[in-house]
Formats: structure tokens, sequence, C-alpha cells
């Protein structure tokens, strides 16, 4: 026998992709629509969102909870109509899988001179340089969320010495922990990878600036500090990060986020002989993985059991 739906209903807001994939899986168990019947539609009990239509959800009486189709979730809060009611962060294994492989393949091709391989190829140079091995390099992660953590333990297993910087104070196995403005001095001279998975909040603004690279340690067997950002575009700025590449500030960066996406044709990036580019697709939001985990949540939020994973407003993550 077929399980009969709950009656309130799911508003999938989404822009910028086809909700096609999210509409049939959210389907199989609640009744969903792309629109609310009206501005005030009571029917309406859960939103799954990504970058929706400013105000769409301000109205809706009977709004239990926001879930966000991404990792991040600064896309709510530029919408000025953002209701007070909880928002669910996504937390899925293969979203965390696709990013801890990310980072340990960008770790590692930087650490084993990937680069320098290839151009030695395409002259057909046969020629073995220094290489260090993981436990002399440092690599960083700023972030110690489920992204991170998950990251750091991957590196760990390498070999590779891993420090953590966040804005509160954190602890993990093996980690050298730092925190706040007095700890990220500290940590980033004690790094010569710096991987960004912070999240975005008006706080992080920017915050990959020149002033935080040539901070990074340079004395070291690799040659130079390294970057990687698969977090968000807006932590960095790019002009910046041109110049700490142009001026040996780092050696090379590897860039999955950009501060404008689609990353513009126009822009030096795509050329620049020390910048690998990938378009944001380190960890890509795969409904099929997502959509179960946020319909057991709802089923749960229902029964009056609390929401797992839920966002601080006041932290804007």
């Amino acid at each position: 026998m077929t399980a009969r739906k709950p009656s309130g209903k799911v508003l999938l807001a989404v822009t910028g992709f086809s909700p096609h994939q999210w509409m049939e899986l959210l389907s199989s168990r609640r009744h969903v629509v792309l629109e609310p019947a009206a501005p005030d539609d009571p029917t309406i009990e859960y939103a799954v969102v990504w970058k929706q239509r400013p105000r769409i959800l301000e109205k809706l009486p009977n709004l239990k909870a926001i879930f966000s189709v991404g990792a991040g979730v600064d896309h709510l809060f530029t919408d000025p109509g953002l209701p007070q009611v909880p928002i669910v962060r996504v937390v899925a294994d293969n979203l965390t899988q696709y990013m801890t492989e990310y980072v340990a393949w960008r770790v590692l091709d930087h650490h084993r001179q990937g680069r320098h391989y290839r151009a030695q190829q395409a002259k057909q140079v046969w020629h073995e340089p220094f290489q260090p091995p993981a436990n002399e390099v440092s690599v960083g992660i700023m972030g110690l969320g489920n992204l991170g953590r998950a990251s750091a333990k991957a590196l760990l297993s390498l070999g590779f010495a891993v420090n953590g910087w966040s804005r509160k104070p954190q602890q993990m196995d093996g980690v050298r922990c730092f925190d706040g403005e007095a700890g990220l001095t500290p940590f980033l001279n004690a790094t010569d990878i710096l991987v960004v998975l912070l999240p975005y909040t008006p706080a992080t603004h920017g915050i990959v600036d020149y002033s935080v690279l040539r901070r990074l340690r340079r004395d070291n067997g690799l040659g130079g500090a390294f970057l990687i950002n698969a977090g968000r575009g807006k932590l960095q700025k790019e002009a910046d990060i041109l110049r700490a590449l142009d001026d040996g500030t780092l050696k090379e960066a590897s860039l999955d986020v950009f501060e404008q996406e689609p990353l513009p044709t126009a822009s030096p990036l795509w050329g620049h002989p020390r910048v690998f580019v990938t378009p944001h697709a380190a960890a890509t939001s795969d409904p099929a993985h997502l959509a179960a985990p946020m319909l057991d949540q709802m089923d749960a939020c229902d029964r009056g059991e609390p929401l797992r994973n839920l966002v601080d407003r006041d932290a804007g993550y």
C-alpha cells in the first residue's frame, strides 16, 4: 500500500538550474509546488530553496522550515523578506566526499608538482626535481566545519601536517588549531598550502586578500606558497591573488569559486599559467543524495522532533 502524503506542501523555489529532478524526488513523498497559490498560501509548510525570488517566503503563515539546496546559505540572507523560521543546512555524505576528494586532489597536485611535470612533458624534458615528503609540508584549512574537518582527516591520513583556523576555538585530534584574529597570523605563518573552506558572511567578505597571502610560509621545500579556494568566491579578492602570483608571494593557485560566476571570459585568471580553474564543481549538490535527508527531516519535524544542522542566523552560517 502506498503511504499517504502529508497534506502540507513543499515550495520548491530555485533559480539557476532546472528544478525537474528535485521536483521528481521530493514529490515521491510530499506534495510539491513551484509557486505559492497566493503570497499568503496557508498550505505550504516547508521550502526548499536556492537563490529564491525575493520575498516569495515572506508571508507564508504556516512555513515551518527552510532547506537550502547548497552547502552555503549566504544566498538566503540577501532576501529582505526572509521569515523568522528555522533554516537547515544541507549535510550529506556524498557532498562531504566530493569536497574531500577535491581538496586532496588539489593539495596533492601542488605538493607533487603537477604543473611542473606537465610543463616538462610538453617540452619532452626528463628531470626529477627535489620532492619534500608530506610530513614536511603544512596544509592550513580556513574553516573547520563538516567539510573542513573531513578534508583535514583525509590530509592527515596522507601524512601532511595540518593546521586549522576558525572564528571560534575548535579542537581536532592531530590538527593544530588556531582561532580568531589573534590566531590568524600564527596560522598563516605556519602554512605552506592554504585551503579556504569558510562560509561567506559579511565578516569573511574579501578575507583572502594580499595581506593574508603574504603571511603564508614560503621558505619551504615546495619553493613557495599555494592557495586553494573551494569555499565561496566572495571570500577572495582576485586582483590581490593575481598580484601575489605575479610578484612571487604565491607560487600557484587552484580556484573553484569566483567573485563573479560564471567567471567572465575577460578574466586574466583563465589564462594565467599558474592558476588552475574549475567551474564551482568541487562539491556539486546532487538531488539524488540530498532530497531524502530533507524529506526525513520534514517527517521528523511533523512528529515534533528537533531539526538538525540548523543555521545560526547571528553567525550567518
